[in-house]
């Protein structure tokens, strides 16, 4: 079993500043990307920001230049988001492809996700 746990969450208002912490735990033999995604209601789940394993970032276009995203070891993301707008009001999840033994297929898991609420 593989548990993504994320933290960070908060209210904040527009302009400040919040960091997400996601720490993967449990079988894991190596993870590939980590990324963030986020659901504002009434929303589909859109794709935030991604960084593999070897330190490459992407990021979706509605936060280039203000969400930074940064591996802490094998198994810990950030995502450091600055500049806030309250249209990146939503719930923020954690996904990882995690390789639970040596030759076994990647398989992708979730966190329970985190609200971020940005007030205007």
């Amino acid at each position: 079993q593989v548990q993504l746990v994320e933290s960070g969450g908060g209210l904040v208002q527009a302009g400040g500043s919040l960091r997400l912490s996601c720490a993967a735990s449990g079988s894991i033999f190596s993870i590939n990307i980590m990324g963030w995604y986020r659901q504002a209601p009434g929303k589909q789940r859109e794709w935030v920001a991604g960084i593999t394993s070897g330190g490459t970032t992407t990021y979706a276009d509605s936060v280039k230049g203000r969400f930074t995203i940064s591996r802490v070891n094998a198994k810990k993301v950030y995502l450091q988001m600055n500049s806030l707008k309250p249209e990146d009001t939503a719930v923020y999840y954690c996904n990882a492809e995690v390789q639970a033994t040596y030759g076994m297929e990647y398989v992708g898991y979730w966190g329970q996700g985190t609200q971020v609420t940005v007030s205007s």
